[in-house]
């Protein structure tokens, strides 16, 4: 499976349980970390923590399984890691006060505009 296709799974997922935001960065030139960073969030910690299991079991049917995985126990920030692809999900004001897209301002954002339901 291409990176874009796991892309794709991970903002379909987002999406269709409204995460609020979400934005896919382009790094490959800017780290060694991975390659796209998928940044969303949601509006309670309840919600976000629904966001980060809905992208890891919509991959897991792929057989895609993350590499490594922070916060699965209450957090505020849920990170999974699929070497290629970063998802960042953060509850709101945890997203506010880190400000990802800032800190990463030279990466390429990426059009996610035709897998995302328009209400």
């Amino acid at each position: 499976m291409t990176t874009e296709e796991k892309i794709k799974i991970a903002v379909k997922a987002l999406d269709s349980k409204r995460a609020e935001d979400i934005q896919v960065l382009k790094v490959t030139d800017l780290t060694i970390l991975g390659d796209y960073f998928i940044i969303a969030n949601g509006n309670s910690t309840t919600h976000t923590k629904t966001l980060a299991e809905e992208v890891e079991f919509q991959l897991s049917q792929q057989g895609i399984e993350p590499h490594h995985r922070e916060g699965m126990n209450g957090s505020n920030w849920y990170i999974l890691d699929y070497r290629d692809i970063i998802i960042h999900v953060f509850y709101q004001e945890t997203r506010e006060f880190y400000r990802l897209e800032q800190l990463w301002a030279d990466a390429e954002q990426v059009d996610i505009s035709n897998w995302i339901v328009r209400e």
